[in-house]
């Protein structure tokens, strides 16, 4: 009998002490714009490099959903970002890209390449922003806002 008062005794002190007890919780909402990790994704050498660019990219966020992740294609690479661009086994880019979009991913193009090569703005994917020179946009990301450079 006396052993059960003890254990009784023990049992009422913890579910009061666990009553006194308060958790000091931080909300944390995710890394700050600039602590989240940068990455421009640099596309210009044609459809197979920028198929192995979409997967890269899609690994790159299951490993890391705060990335920041920006396509920037000129020359070669822009044509998968082409309104009906299929890759070598007949998949659509569209939904592809439009998944990363959805993502936050975003894709620049070369005003330049659709200049040179004859290809009318109006081809392009909506959501696609055209920059004047891929090339001077690759630079500026990586000087002044701090992105790394991934070549696919």
């Amino acid at each position: 009998m006396r052993v059960v008062l003890q254990m009784a005794a023990v049992v009422a002190l913890l579910a009061f002490a666990g009553g006194c007890v308060t958790a000091n919780v931080t909300k944390v909402d995710g890394p700050k714009e600039s602590e989240r990790n940068k990455v421009v994704y640099h596309i210009n050498a044609g459809n197979e490099q920028a198929t192995d660019g979409l997967r890269n990219a899609n690994n790159h966020l299951t490993a890391d959903p705060t990335a920041k992740i920006v396509f920037v294609t000129h020359a070669n690479g822009i044509h998968f970002l082409l309104d009906g661009a299929k890759d070598k086994n007949g998949n659509s880019y569209d939904a592809l890209v439009q998944d990363l979009m959805g993502k936050g991913v975003e894709f620049r193009l070369c005003r330049f390449t659709l200049e040179r090569q004859k290809i009318d703005p109006k081809r392009v994917i909506q959501e696609v922003k055209i920059v004047t020179s891929g090339v001077a946009e690759v630079s500026r990301l990586q000087s002044q806002e701090g992105f790394a450079y991934l070549k696919p």
